[in-house]
């Protein structure tokens, strides 16, 4: 017998705080080993990839 189809639960924010605290320690570490101009660098960077793939 089949079961009945029930709703899956919504992950979405928790996907979304986690992705944010990744972010953060990893712009920590390059802060720590580089210094802070890197992360501001690193931090355009990544707006630029993400306005490239929005574009598309």
């Amino acid at each position: 017998m089949a079961r009945p189809v029930r709703p899956v639960e919504n992950y979405t924010t928790t996907c979304l705080v986690l992705g944010l605290v990744n972010l953060l320690w990893i712009f920590a570490a390059i802060w720590a080993f580089f210094g802070f101009g890197w992360v501001l660098l690193t931090g355009w960077l990544l707006n630029q990839g993400i306005s490239r793939l929005a574009r598309r």
